[in-house]
Order: structure tokens, then C-alpha cells, then sequence
């Protein structure tokens, strides 16, 4: 079954079209060149994955508020500012296809455009007395960046076990997601015991969404939009390459490890690697994990079963693990 996007969105597509104004509006300033890089940034945002978590989420619970729409959009601005900065420490000059923050702008401007954002979430919560969202979500950023620096830690010595792997991306990418679904639950006045389990429920969706990016790596790179052995290429451990060497002989596992540290540009021996992983049942082995991230999530919503927001709940979980790019 395909799921579409447009399809999981109806029961919040009001909520979504009044989201897209209002999150302008919370972005504007009085400095032209400001505007003008917050504009660009808007008019290319992706796929509005993480506003339709917290609605959806809210929508589940009760019904959407203020304050759910400053929830929303203080995850999208601190998401946004970590973004604009990430590029500018990666010297990456694409950001979904179009050119980065710091291609166009450069590199001060852009660490600029990145605390304005930071500030923007901030003052938008303070102002507004949103104490509890602020604090889940500023807890959220901070395991994101103990989760890259964790990852840089280890990649210098591509000693990342399974256990360490997904320390990383649970902080990396779960914590985002988790942070969207208690901060739903939260805008709509929830007990604590029924925002820790949306927050789970958030946090095993966004493991199962961090293992299909993974799996992209060995997929047909026009199907999936990546090219085939990219995270490879960065020195990056991913769950098939840590299964793989660890069902491997010592000597393979070092003549694996030799070529992802000294010769990733490589293009020949990286394909060795992927023949590797491939004949060792990693893809398999991560496919199957991934399948049981996304049941965990879908079981531990079904007591909210009733609301159209819960089948777009599930079909949004369905979504993450069965997409192409």
C-alpha cells in the first residue's frame, strides 16, 4: 500500500495551511536581509513532517490551540537554526536539493541567521509562558548535539557497536520526533503519564525513520534520491555495516574498517563493502529491526484508538518506514 502524505494530512489540513501563515509571521523581522533569508528558507521547506507529529498528536488528545501552533512552530525554528548551522560546520552547499543558508549568504551570515532562529523559539515561548514546550524541545536539541558529537567522538576510531549506534540516533533523530509528539500532547493540557507515551511513541518512530535512511545507502540511488555507498563515503557507521562486521572474521572486519578509513573516495573498494554488507545479511538484519521499531510504535498508540487523527498517526508511522526518499 502507498501511503500519501496529502492523504495523512486531512484531519489537520486546516491546521496545516493556518501552521504555514503563522510560522511566517513568527519569523519576520524589521532587518531586509533577515527577511529576506527567512523568506527563502520557508519557501523551501521539505516534507512538514514535524508540525503534522505535533498535530496530529494534539488532534489525537483533544483539539488544536495557540498554543499547539507555537509548539509547532518552536520545534520548526530550533530544527531550522540547527540545520543553517550543520551546513555551515559541513560546508555542505545543498540543503534539499537547493542551494544552503551559507552558499548563498556565507558562513558568518548564516551562523547569524542560525542564533536568530534559536532566539526567535525562545523569546516565542518565553513570551508566551510555554515553559513545559520549551523545555522538551530545548532538551531535545541538546541530546542532538551530544549525539553528533558522540558520533564524530567514534567515527575517528569506527568502534561504534549496536548499543552505541543507537545511543546515536535515538539523540541524533528520535529525540526530534519524540520532542513533536509530547509537545502535541503537552499544547492540549495532558496528564505526564500521557505525554511520556506519545513522547515514546515518537522517539521508536523516529528510530525506524533513522534505519530506513540507512537503508537508502544500498537501495537504487534513482529510486531513492541518494546516492548508493554515500554514508560509506563520510566515514559513517550504519546499522548493516556494524551487523556485517560483526558477524565477520577479524581479518575481514580490519580489511573493511582499512578501506572506509583510508580509501572512502574509492569508488571500486567501496563497492566492496557494499558486496560485504550485502552477502552478510545486513540489509536484512536492519530491515527487520526497523519492522519491529515501527510495531513498538504502533502498539503503543492503540489505546487512542477512535479520532481520524489515530489512522494518520499510523499511516504517518507507515509512511516513514515504507518511503523512497
Amino acid at each position: 500500500m502507498k501511503y500519501s502524505l496529502d492523504k495523512i494530512q486531512e484531519p489537520i489540513k486546516e491546521q496545516m495551511d493556518s501552521f504555514e501563515f503563522k510560522f511566517r509571521e513568527f519569523m519576520k523581522s524589521p532587518v531586509p536581509l533577515l527577511d529576506k533569508i527567512t523568506h527563502y528558507i520557508v519557501k523551501r521547506k521539505g516534507k512538514q513532517m514535524r508540525p503534522m507529529f505535533v498535530f496530529l498528536t494534539a488532534e489525537l488528545l483533544g483539539k488544536t490551540n495557540e498554543s499547539t501552533y507555537r509548539a509547532a512552530s518552536l520545534i520548526e525554528l530550533l530544527h531550522t537554526a540547527t540545520l543553517v548551522h550543520d551546513d555551515v560546520v559541513d560546508d555542505s552547499m545543498e540543503r534539499r536539493g537547493f542551494f544552503s543558508v551559507n552558499a548563498l549568504w556565507k558562513n558568518k551570515i548564516s551562523v547569524l541567521v542560525g542564533d536568530y532562529l534559536l532566539s526567535k523559539g525562545l523569546l516565542l515561548s518565553v513570551d508566551n509562558n510555554d515553559f513545559e514546550l520549551l523545555r522538551l524541545v530545548s532538551n531535545s536539541v541538546r541530546e542532538m548535539s551530544e549525539g553528533e558529537l558522540l558520533q564524530i567522538e567514534k567515527a575517528r576510531k569506527l568502534d561504534i557497536d549496536e548499543s552505541v549506534y543507537f545511543e546515536i540516533i535515538r539523540q541524533k533523530t528520535a529525540s526530534l520526533i519524540a520532542s513533536c509528539c509530547a509537545c502535541g500532547a503537552q499544547s492540549v493540557n495532558s496528564e505526564k503519564n500521557t505525554i511520556e507515551i506519545l513522547r515514546k511513541f515518537g522517539e521508536t518512530t523516529g528510530i525506524a525513520f533513522q534505519i530506513k535512511d540507512d537503508l537508502f545507502d544500498f537501495g537504487n540511488s534513482a529510486e531513492t534520491g541518494k546516492p548508493t555507498g554515500i554514508d560509506l563515503k563520510e566515514k559513517k557507521m550504519t546499522l548493516p555495516l556494524i551487523f556485517a562486521l560483526s558477524q565477520s572474521s577479524s581479518k575481514i572486519k580490519s580489511e573493511m574498517i582499512g578501506i572506509i578509513k583510508n580509501y572512502s573516495e574509492d569508488e571500486k573498494k567501496v563497492e566492496k563493502v557494499i558486496d560485504f554488507i550485502l552477502n552478510s545479511g545486513g540489509i536484512n538484519y536492519s530491515t527487520n529491526k526497523m519492522l519491529a521499531f515501527r510495531d513498538s510504535a504502533l502498539q503503543s498508540i492503540e489505546s487512542f484508538k477512535g479520532p481520524p487523527a489515530y489512522q494518520s498517526l499510523v499511516d504517518l508511522v507507515m509512511f516513514t518506514t515504507e518511503r523512497t526518499k
